[in-house]
């Protein structure tokens, strides 16, 4: 990648193979497509790689692991509350999958980049900007058991370090899901897949 011109303001946007030019600083609704996510998404690794298997377990497929999950926690959940939760990692797709620690260590710059994206990712697709508090805590808690299946079944933690960073898991287990890790078009071709299914509920 070329330097930007000595005196020019900062290249702040992202190239997207569907040739929308995302601004991660000002993101417009209008040039997020669901292409460009599930592309981007299927190709970003999950533990920064530190996956047992022949591919990285990807946030593609973390993403459809939360979805399945939160389907399973919620009482029937609506269409909406389900892309939500599909969607929940969505700006990663641009901004990768900075782990925990990391994030901490970098601080609120990160978060706010973050938020402004899944602001315009949920108003690109008819969702609140942001979420019922009900709803993000339910995310959360389905995004916390996948984080320990795949902890435990993928990442080389033991359960007692898992259940100390991610919680242990009550009346739902890792047998019901599906987590060996998939080459990248596939999960794309799943994520995409799933996104068309629940927009033909939501319509």
């Amino acid at each position: 990648m070329m330097a930007d011109r000595i005196g020019a303001p900062p290249r702040a946007w992202q190239r997207m193979l569907s040739g929308r030019r995302l601004d991660l600083l000002d993101p417009s609704p209008l040039d997020v497509e669901i292409a460009d996510i599930a592309h981007g998404l299927a190709r970003v690794a999950r533990w920064n790689g530190q996956t047992a298997g022949d591919h990285a377990f990807s946030v593609a497929q973390h993403s459809l692991l939360v979805e399945d999950i939160f389907c399973s926690l919620v009482p029937g959940p609506s269409p909406d509350a389900r892309l939500a939760a599909l969607l929940h990692d969505a700006p990663e797709y641009v901004i990768g999958d900075m782990i925990s620690p990391f994030k901490a260590a970098v601080g609120g710059g990160y978060k706010a980049v973050e938020q402004r994206l899944q602001r315009a990712i949920h108003i690109r697709f008819g969702l609140p900007a942001e979420p019922s508090e009900k709803l993000r805590h339910d995310i959360k808690r389905a995004d916390q058991v996948a984080a320990y299946f795949e902890a435990t079944g993928l990442a080389g933690f033991s359960l007692a370090e898992a259940a100390q960073f991610f919680g242990r898991p009550r009346g739902i287990s890792a047998d019901r899901f599906d987590l060996a890790c998939k080459p990248a078009k596939t999960v794309q071709a799943a994520f995409l897949k799933r996104f068309a299914a629940i927009e033909k509920e939501r319509s």
